[in-house]
């Protein structure tokens, strides 16, 4: 049963990735936000036009189409803002797009871009980098050491042994925000720690949030800790932070992307605000 879900996924992966532009000459760009489409909003039209000028592979850390991630709701809030840029669009699951009817809207309108309906989990390559795209409704797919997706996950790793990795999902383990820590995403983080893996990813929290390298457990780890993003920053309502985290190296709330620049054995990160002056982020860092 394994290998026959393993070979599905790489099918995806190479089926999906062979429909993407050709990269330009130079790093390779991922781009991108979550918590993104709301009818009554602007703000995803403002982050859409931010992604009409950067060049690259749009990413999406979930919760896409507001309130509840069904057909109508893709066609009528993401497809008009984000919908532009869906043939680079690679996207990840959140709660809204899948707590209706599984997901059956999110996975209609991003088609073999999502991954097996259903799972929403899958891999790809960019520009040497391996990127690793998670479902964290655990509840419906499972997170937990021996699920199918953690052992998806892990085999998935050692058959792509990148010296550079980056993984995206919604839900994020570490947060200064209103959810707080999460510690149903400690598998992921030890099977990605466990194989070398440089960046995550996450929406969910809507804010910008950015750790120091960290260890599973998040003791601060500089040679070969993990750097957490949380970018819930695409268009929906921003919140503000509540409890700061031990590790928290940057945090805003403004709506933007962010820019991930990816080098041969590191990577450029800057986060880009819809209105000058406002909070951005920059920095560098390297693959281990």
């Amino acid at each position: 049963m394994l290998v026959v879900t393993v070979g599905v996924a790489l099918t995806l992966r190479m089926a999906s990735t062979s429909a993407l532009p050709p990269p330009a000459d130079g790093p390779a760009v991922l781009v991108g936000a979550g918590d993104i489409a709301e009818c009554d909003s602007e703000a995803d039209e403002a982050t859409a036009a931010l992604l009409d000028d950067i060049p690259g592979t749009v990413f999406t850390t979930g919760d896409n189409a507001y309130p509840k991630g069904l057909h109508e709701n893709f066609a009528d809030c993401y497809e008009p803002s984000w919908g532009r840029h869906k043939d680079r669009t690679r996207p990840a699951p959140g709660n809204h797009d899948v707590g209706e009817r599984r997901g059956a809207g999110y996975y209609r309108y991003f088609g073999a871009a999502a991954g097996e309906p259903g799972k929403g989990y899958y891999s790809y390559e960019l520009g040497g980098w391996h990127v690793v795209v998670l479902n964290s409704e655990c509840h419906r797919v499972g997170c937990e050491p021996g699920s199918e997706q953690e052992v998806w996950l892990r085999e998935d790793l050692a058959a792509h042994p990148a010296q550079c990795t980056v993984a995206i999902w919604h839900n994020p383990r570490f947060s200064s925000g209103r959810y707080g820590d999460d510690d149903a995403y400690q598998p992921f983080w030890e099977a990605l720690y466990e194989h070398g893996a440089e960046v995550v990813v996450n929406g969910h929290e809507h804010l910008y949030e950015r750790f120091v390298p960290r260890a599973p457990d998040g003791t601060p780890d500089p040679d070969r800790g993990l750097r957490q993003f949380t970018v819930g920053t695409g268009g929906g309502n921003l919140r503000g932070f509540e409890s700061i985290q031990e590790g928290s190296e940057a945090r805003g709330e403004a709506h933007g992307v962010l820019k991930l620049t990816l080098h041969a054995g590191s990577y450029d990160w800057e986060f880009v605000p819809v209105e000058d002056g406002a909070f951005t982020d920059a920095g560098s860092g390297t693959c281990h």
